[in-house]
């Protein structure tokens, strides 16, 4: 079946394999043509003929139609000399099956037309009463071309097959790598908003610590630190269990989620709290109620990224609003505060890419920049219908 599935052209050591098979076919024809009864022996010159039209078989995968010319231009002297009729046939029809197997359709039509001509006309003139043989010989002819025509169609399925094959594969892979690389992205985005706002609030809460001790040691104000230690333990506690969260997703072999828990428009308040904590001044106004759970996680994620960047850049206890709603189809995400803005020159992060990569994850849209009356705005749509987030984006 290799033989047969695989292009002769392309077989290799072609070459010196049909040296050999010319080799055997040509002790074939001298046995057909020594112990056979369809015709005399040959003569010294029909001899000749027939062993010259074996040697071009050893280039017929590279020359089909110049093999099969040549086979032919030593065969129909051999034939018209009224030598041993059956010797040469193995050859020709070896030659004739190289042309229909290696050819177009057109090709083997015609090759076929061009040599049922000859051999009427070189059967008249050797056997002028034999129909029958002509008959027979035709039917070779035409059996050998519909043979080799009928491997070509198949080689071209076979071949078909396996590009088929190949290119699924390399779907395969390609989409394998595709979602590795955005199940990437997407760790990487948890990992920063994680702990940019944890490293942000505990930053905050050390700083108010630090300012008590320091601002008159005599007079303590016990209950003043000793709440803002509780709120680094509580905020260290929240941050150490979404990491864990996140690297048991990496550690997990099994067929499991690799999304893990995804956080949602409930955990809106905690964040807001936790940013009043941080000493901003934050009012909210949440009337939405369910969202698809890509959706609000994109929604907390932006939140949360949008009220970091307020704890860390918009100056001393800043007035923060916080607002979702439903607008156009859509989750309306502004949050919008009156701070000072970040400080120009600083070293560029990736909330605010981030921010627009959540939004575009469920085929939303973000703006961020500096409101006109001062401060900084983020606004986000997002589409809450299923059809628009397939479902499977996050």
């Amino acid at each position: 079946m290799a033989v047969v599935n695989r292009d002769p052209r392309t077989a290799p050591h072609g070459t010196r394999n049909d040296a050999l098979i010319a080799l055997a076919l040509a002790v074939l024809a001298t046995a057909i043509g020594l112990t056979g009864e369809d015709g005399p022996q040959p003569d010294a010159l029909g001899w000749t003929l027939l062993l010259l039209g074996h040697v071009p078989l050893v280039w017929r995968r590279e020359r089909p139609l110049l093999v099969l010319l040549a086979v032919a231009a030593c065969v129909t002297p051999y034939h018209v000399l009224d030598n041993n009729h059956g010797a040469p046939i193995p050859a020709t029809l070896l030659a004739l099956y190289t042309v229909a197997v290696t050819g177009t359709g057109l090709r083997t039509l015609v090759t076929a037309v061009l040599v049922l001509g000859p051999t009427l006309v070189v059967n008249a003139f050797t056997n002028p009463d034999g129909a029958l043989e002509f008959l027979r010989i035709s039917g070779w002819i035409i059996a050998v071309l519909l043979c080799g025509t009928a491997v070509q169609f198949h080689r071209r399925n076979i071949t078909a097959v396996l590009e088929r094959a190949e290119r699924a594969e390399r779907t395969r892979e390609e989409e394998a790598r595709r979602r590795v690389a955005e199940e990437r992205l997407r760790i990487a985005r948890d990992l920063h908003d994680l702990l940019a706002h944890s490293i942000t609030l505990i930053g905050v809460q050390t700083s108010v610590a630090a300012h008590v001790l320091a601002a008159d040691p005599e007079r303590l104000d016990r209950d003043t630190v000793g709440k803002a230690l509780d709120d680094i333990a509580e905020t260290c506690r929240t941050a150490r269990g979404e990491l864990r969260t996140t690297l048991e997703v990496l550690r997990e072999h099994g067929p499991v989620d690799i999304r893990g828990p995804l956080p949602g428009l409930d955990g809106v308040p905690d964040l807001v709290g936790a940013a009043r904590l941080a000493g901003a001044r934050v009012e909210q106004d949440v009337r939405v109620d369910r969202a698809p759970p890509a959706v609000g996680a994109a929604a907390y994620r932006i939140v949360q990224e949008a009220l970091t960047n307020a704890v860390r850049h918009a100056g001393p206890e800043p007035a923060v609003r916080v607002e979702l709603y439903e607008e156009q189809g859509g989750l309306r995400v502004s949050v919008t505060d009156e701070g000072i803005g970040p400080v120009d020159g600083g070293a560029p992060g990736f909330g605010l890419v981030g921010m627009r990569e959540r939004a575009r994850s469920v085929g939303g849209t973000l703006d961020a920049g500096p409101r006109d009356g001062g401060g900084f705005a983020v606004t986000a749509l997002l589409p809450l219908t299923a059809a628009a987030l397939g479902e499977g984006t996050g």
